[in-house]
């Protein structure tokens, strides 16, 4: 039963560390510290690999909860006499694996926690010649969800047109009227996020 526990600590572990470079700038934003938002983005490019020893750990968690059971264990029958916990069930494994699906599958459906940046802003400005447009390079990018953090936070300045992060890319392109805002205090929005500007 020890070696159960085991396996399912190991999952939630693994699950939650899979997803950490994504939950963090979520935690971050709810809370209101958005500067330690990408601080857990080095574990990036281990996600595959964390990822598959979450699988593998609850595949065998699984065999081993629904294994047929031996003959020498049914004529021991030791088992049977006190009924497992609520830990070593069935019921708790199905948890852990809900759980551990949830997280995995985070990094997909981080962006519901951030203000829409689809919707179109209400923007008036003076002239034409007052529209400017200016590309960041981003370091710390990792999902769609840090992508909609630098957007929500690009979206809160006056004058912004329309902004556009792409993690792929690791890039954030500002449109914006130039006589209400500018590209230094778009650049100290994006800072506050914690994620870093390239050169």
């Amino acid at each position: 039963m020890d070696n159960n526990k085991s396996l399912i600590g190991t999952t939630v572990i693994t699950a939650l560390a899979a997803s950490l470079c994504c939950i963090t700038p979520v935690l971050a934003f709810i809370a209101g510290t958005s500067g330690i938002a990408s601080t857990f983005s080095f574990i990036e490019p281990f996600r595959p690999y964390l990822v598959g020893i979450t699988i593998l750990v609850l595949v065998f968690a699984w065999y081993q909860k629904l294994r047929p059971r031996t003959q020498e264990e049914i004529d021991c029958a030791c088992e049977e006499d006190e009924k497992p916990s609520f830990w070593q069930s069935k019921k708790f494994l199905a948890l852990v694996t809900l759980f551990a699906t949830v997280m995995l599958a985070f990094p997909y459906y981080a962006q519901i926690f951030y203000p829409s940046t689809g919707k179109a802003k209400e923007v008036v400005y003076v002239s034409e010649n007052d529209v400017d447009e200016v590309s960041f390079s981003i370091e710390g990018m990792t999902c769609s969800g840090c992508e909609a953090h630098i957007e929500s936070e690009v979206n809160k300045l006056d004058g912004i047109i329309v902004v556009k992060s792409d993690y792929q890319k690791a890039n954030t392109l500002v449109k914006y009227d130039a006589s209400k805002t500018s590209a230094d205090e778009i650049k100290k929005a994006i800072l506050r996020t914690g994620y870093t500007i390239g050169e």
